[in-house]
């Protein structure tokens, strides 16, 4: 199972979270060995890459507040961590994150409505 279809899947429904769980810590744990390491990767300039790996970061914990799972462990993917905090107090991104207490709040509505229809 691809790791993006795990998260969408994570979402919609409660059956196999096991494997969906390990299709994501398989996805960071992967970025992690990969060189994230408390830099941007342009630099000090964000671009298309930050932003592509911060959105999925970003969305990846509004799901773990929505399903009540913790995936992002800073501690077993610290440089991912530390690349991901950089990233968040950027002025350009930092001034136009959307509330995530706001989002989780709706798909969380959304989700109780999607599995009991289901």
């Amino acid at each position: 199972m691809g790791q993006g279809v795990a998260v969408w899947r994570m979402f919609h429904s409660n059956r196999d979270q096991e494997s969906r769980m390990k299709a994501i810590l398989e996805m960071l744990q992967t970025i992690e060995e990969h060189g994230l390491r408390e830099k941007i990767f342009h630099g000090d300039k964000i671009g298309l890459l930050d932003i592509a790996f911060g959105s999925m970061l970003y969305w990846l914990q509004i799901l773990e507040d929505i399903v009540g799972v913790q995936l992002f462990d800073p501690h077993k993917f610290p440089g991912l961590n530390a690349w991901f905090e950089i990233f968040k107090k950027a002025p350009v991104i930092e001034e136009n994150l959307p509330d995530q207490d706001g989002i989780s709040l709706f798909f969380k509505r959304r989700r109780e409505k999607w599995l009991t229809s289901a």
